[in-house]
């Protein structure tokens, strides 16, 4: 029988935790300089400086994002070794350098390159080293922790797309390279001042760590032989996947559904306002619940919103599309990140998540290679997004099937 969980109020829990949840924002935020939604937006200025094709542009963006996956599986695994101060600091200064490579790069072949220090340093390593910490220091109010760290996620894709959009209409493309480049060296001196005293939350004393499956912290090698990670895999490929196929493809989803560019991301605030709303429930709801309960339910949403996406016609039904769609990211942020703590303990958890990680890497590079494709070869985004509202169904399936198996090998409290 599972035991109640007892869970502390918000206001202390703010007051203790503030500097470690500071940091763990800040990451989060600065990760955006990697992520697609990002990238995406300087899509026609790349495809017009260096003469490149849908197909063209997503495949070297998936070619660099799928060697940045590779090298998540080792470098991920640092967070076990390294001090997030530490890590995190030297993440940031190659994350500035990866910028500034996009801003003055004169040559198409070495656009593989600059996409996989920007997917490696941002979306990979920033964001990994924010939600392994929390994942480690936070124990009985996981859930909670997680979803204020990965605030940063929200604020990015609420405040830089709508802005660096309307920068474009006055600025160059590489100049608002190079102001990116200067945000995430100034993210330096703050991370540093808030882990200047990186001790560990309260909630992870010795006494509280936490074990996954079979009262055991699990390794990498075990976890990967274990049958419920496969079980998982699809899940891990498909928002990343196909939520960074929608971010990149956004420019001409806009142009077939009437929309200009900034029409659409003016509606990104509302896809914020729904994630940050679902972040904080799933946080919630998780630290009440557990994983195990919420996990095979969470990506249903997105059916609805790629169904969404292929009908849309009209302004105010894109946006009911990028509501759905924000329902199951926003629980993103939380229900995995703790998932792989819940199950498999949190002694190796910088190692396990780095694995995960790389997955989730690897279909952000799928995603925009084979839209792109598609599109060249005559298949609508349209047609395409049926498609990927069919395989969410397949998804939602596959978790509940390896999550009722392994369940009840979790600890008592779990």
């Amino acid at each position: 029988m599972t035991t109640r969980r007892v869970i502390e109020p918000w206001g202390p829990f703010l007051r203790q935790n503030a500097r470690w949840l500071s940091a763990g924002a800040l990451l989060t935020l600065l990760s955006s300089f990697g992520q697609t939604f990002f990238i995406s937006l300087f899509a026609a200025e790349v495809q017009g400086a260096f003469d490149l094709s849908h197909g063209a542009w997503g495949m070297i963006y998936a070619t660099g994002t799928m060697a940045s996956a590779a090298v998540m599986i080792w470098a991920g695994g640092l967070t076990d070794r390294w001090r997030a101060r530490s890590l995190g600091v030297i993440v940031l200064a190659l994350l500035a350098l990866s910028c500034l490579a996009m801003a003055v790069n004169p040559y198409a072949v070495l656009l593989p390159a600059i996409i996989f220090a920007l997917r490696l340093t941002g979306q990979g390593m920033t964001s990994h080293i924010a939600v392994v910490a929390m994942s480690r220091w936070f124990v009985a109010t996981r859930g909670r922790a997680l979803s204020i760290a990965t605030l940063g996620f929200s604020v990015g894709e609420a405040v830089l797309p709508i802005t660096f959009v309307a920068l474009l209409t006055i600025l160059d493309w590489r100049v608002l390279w190079v102001v990116a480049a200067g945000l995430a060296l100034g993210g330096i001196p703050i991370l540093m001042s808030l882990l200047r005293q990186e001790r560990t939350p309260q909630s992870m004393a010795q006494e509280n760590q936490s074990l996954g499956m079979g009262g055991q912290h699990w390794t990498r090698g075990q976890a990967m032989r274990h049958p419920l990670f496969w079980f998982m895999v699809p899940a891990l490929l498909g928002p990343s996947a196909f939520n960074t196929a929608f971010f990149f493809q956004q420019v001409h989803f806009a142009g077939i559904k009437g929309l200009s560019h900034i029409a659409l991301v003016s509606l990104f605030p509302i896809y914020t306002v729904v994630s940050i709303g679902a972040m904080f429930l799933s946080g919630i709801a998780l630290d009440r619940l557990g994983t195990a309960r919420l996990m095979p339910w969470f990506q249903l949403p997105l059916v609805a919103a790629f169904v969404t996406f292929a009908v849309a016609d009209g302004f105010w039904v894109a946006g009911l599309g990028l509501a759905f769609l924000a329902l199951t990211t926003g629980a993103n942020s939380t229900l995995p990140n703790a998932f792989w703590a819940e199950f498999y303990g949190t002694q190796h958890i910088g190692s396990i998540k780095a694995m995960a990680a790389a997955v989730m890497v690897l279909g952000s590079a799928i995603g925009p290679g084979l839209t792109g494709v598609l599109i060249d070869a005559g298949v609508g985004l349209e047609t395409q997004y049926i498609g990927v509202a069919a395989f969410f169904i397949f998804t939602s399936v596959m978790m509940w099937i390896g999550i009722s198996r392994s369940r009840s090998a979790l600890p008592t409290l779990a």
